[in-house]
């Protein structure tokens, strides 16, 4: 008697596993699992770090209070959403035959994977940033309110300003910075996200300072958390060793709450640092023209915000004014500007910034959600009257 081995094809082996209905309820477990879970986190690291921790990102680490290590425990957002967009393609190749009587569910298992599709570019891809113009100025640069950049601007040319921007994910990483543009290196000695600074002679016990000339040795700084709330910005602080050829030129103290840049003379060149909002320059500028403050008649409650702005685009040859409303925003070139706010006794507006590439896919997915729905069911109840008529 001669036994016959049984083999197994592991290309369909995987793809029994990824189309398995087990694999969907264990991720909508978890999914349920981490929505739970980032909701009792947002008390204390507000929505962007919520956001950034448990549904932007592959693993969730944990590490106990003090320690320097982490671990993983859970599946990321995009690990999830990833799974479950595989699962569904899977299932379909395996189960699904295409007719023209399941093309409902075919159109909305379609909406659903489009859904999926739009989520994941809007998280990679999607930016949010602010634009703060007063009456009668001209920006061409939005700024993101959670995120700082170390510029270090050579003013030595009155008509021109060549400026090099280092964001915050480097200061934070520390270490040494050259760029060929500057004739020195910049070496990162401490970066505080959050800090509170004051004189030093209202905290004379406070520690020496690393800062050895500018106002820096004059200033005691603070270490503090990070804020969550959103009306709330950090107060960032960056401690910078500027190392010329001869050696050390002296460390800064710059930060985002000292107004007045930090400034140094290398090779007759007159450079300024300053730590800012991080900016994102655009291909356009607009001007401020007039911030109108609308209320009820006889109260203070608000009516309605609008932004009477000039749009000016030389390279499309773009001149025309413009006006945003809290519910007509601007469109142009892939951004979008919502009236968020404004500041300064209504001299200021504040217009909220939003590129994303991905805009248009969650309605088109839920356009194919609702016509496979009314598709499928229409078809189930055209069957039925067909019986009943019988």
């Amino acid at each position: 008697m001669r036994a016959t081995a049984i083999t197994s094809d592991p290309w369909k082996t995987s793809l029994r596993f990824f189309a398995s209905l087990r694999l969907t309820v264990v991720c909508l477990g978890f999914g349920m699992l981490l929505v739970f879970l980032g909701t009792l986190a947002q008390v204390h690291l507000g929505i962007h770090a919520v956001q950034a921790r448990y549904f932007q990102s592959l693993l969730i680490f944990w590490s106990p209070p003090g320690a320097s290590w982490k671990i993983p425990v859970l599946p990321g957002g995009y690990v999830l959403g990833t799974v479950l967009l595989v699962n569904l393609l899977a299932a379909h190749a395996t189960r699904f035959e295409f007719s023209r009587k399941k093309i409902g569910v075919t159109l909305l298992h379609l909406g659903v994977i489009l859904l999926l599709v739009g989520q994941l570019l809007t998280g990679l891809f999607a930016r949010e940033t602010q634009m703060r113009i007063d009456e009668g100025q001209t920006l061409g640069y939005s700024e993101a309110p959670r995120e700082v950049e170390l510029a270090v601007i050579d003013t030595t040319d009155p008509s021109f300003d060549q400026v090099v921007a280092i964001p915050e994910n480097l200061l934070a990483r520390g270490g040494t910075i050259q760029n060929p543009t500057l004739p020195f290196t910049l070496n990162i000695r401490k970066f505080l996200p959050n800090s509170r600074l004051v004189m030093r002679s209202q905290d004379p016990q406070a520690p020496p300072s690393l800062a050895t000339t500018g106002v820096g040795p004059n200033v005691a700084v603070t270490e503090l958390p990070r804020s969550v709330k959103d009306d709330e910005r950090d107060l960032s602080a960056v401690f910078v060793e500027v190392d010329g050829v001869q050696g050390s030129l002296g460390t800064w103290l710059v930060s985002n709450a000292i107004a007045e840049p930090q400034t140094l003379t290398v090779n007759d060149h007159i450079y300024a640092m300053v730590l800012r909002q991080r900016r994102f320059y655009k291909q356009f500028a607009l001007s401020l023209l007039h911030f109108a403050h609308d209320r009820y008649a006889g109260t203070d409650i608000p009516k309605n915000f609008s932004s009477r702005v000039r749009l000016i685009d030389f390279e499309r040859n773009e001149n025309r004014e413009v006006l945003i409303s809290m519910n007509d925003p601007l469109r142009y070139r892939g951004f979008t500007f919502y009236q968020a706010g404004f500041d300064n006794n209504d001299k200021t507006t504040i217009l909220q910034v939003v590129k994303n590439p991905a805009m248009l896919l969650p309605y088109i997915a839920c356009g194919l959600v609702a016509r496979g729905l009314v598709t499928q069911f229409s078809m189930h109840l055209f069957g039925f009257v067909k019986k009943r008529r019988r």
